[in-house]
């Protein structure tokens, strides 16, 4: 009798003790479908930060498919999330070269992918914990929600070519802009000369011809991006706006202007 009250103790001690670890147990992987469709923006970083400050901003544009940045050249490529862990050693990547310290952020990110970061998603926030860094990003329309086209002064930092996005100090010091009024008109510069017209604000933004003033730009590099300019800003252009940036691409689906809103 004794015997068999002792085992039946054991047995019970047992049981409270696996219950006891299954309250403490991970939490099974989501499914990766919760991303699809959605971009984050770090907010917190523990470990090594990010030279340059960032943000690192991470978007899942479609099952299986990431874009990311921390802040100097943008990754695209194949992403497997399965298990709750983030793989995506393959990626392709821009070629523009950004001064220090934003020249070590590409190398940040790529060691934090090689890590495969575990991800977790609570709401709008999610977690990619690599080990010796973690990343708390926020949903981007949440912290950093699209500007609208019409009303928003665009100056532009990018020009988008088939082989690289690039830019450079002239572009950064000439700063042309952009901006649509709600009555359909565009006024901007072209980093040498004004310019005026009209455009048509649906899926496509169509320009009209545009007016322009008639300085002699005073370099090389200036007269390229005016040439850039006026080359995209002509006819139908699609658009994408994403938080404070908007990319323009010509007719030739290739050329394109990169803006950022002031």
């Amino acid at each position: 009798m004794l015997r068999t009250l002792g085992l039946s103790v054991l047995l019970a001690l047992a049981a409270t003790t696996a219950a006891c670890a299954g309250d403490g147990a991970a939490a099974p992987p989501q499914d990766p479908a919760l991303l699809t469709g959605r971009a984050f923006g770090s907010t917190a970083v523990s470990g090594p930060p990010i030279p340059g400050g960032g943000p690192l901003v991470v978007e899942f544009p479609e099952s299986g498919r990431i874009a990311a940045t921390a802040g100097c050249n943008r990754s695209v490529g194949s992403v497997d999330l399965a298990d709750g862990v983030l793989r995506a050693d393959r990626l392709a990547s821009t070629l523009m070269s950004c001064p220090p310290p934003l020249d070590g952020a590409d190398t940040w990110l790529s060691e934090l992918f090689a890590a495969q970061p575990r991800w977790h998603l609570d709401g709008d926030m999610l977690t990619l914990d690599g080990g010796d860094v973690s990343v708390s990003l926020l949903d981007r329309t949440v912290a950093d929600p699209d500007r609208p086209v019409v009303g928003t002064q665009w100056v532009l930092t990018e020009l988008v070519t088939a082989a690289a996005v690039s830019t450079s100090r002239t572009l950064e010091e000439a700063a042309p802009t952009l901006t649509v009024a709600d009555d359909g008109t565009v006024s901007g510069s072209t980093g040498c000369n004004r310019f005026t017209g009209h455009v048509t604000v649906g899926d496509t933004l169509t320009f009209g011809p545009l007016a322009t003033t008639r300085a002699a730009c005073p370099d090389p590099e200036l007269a390229r991006i005016e040439s850039t300019v006026l080359a995209v800003l002509s006819g139908e252009v699609r658009y994408a706006v994403e938080g404070a940036r908007m990319r323009l691409t010509g007719a030739d689906g290739v050329t394109g202007l990169g803006y950022t809103a002031r």
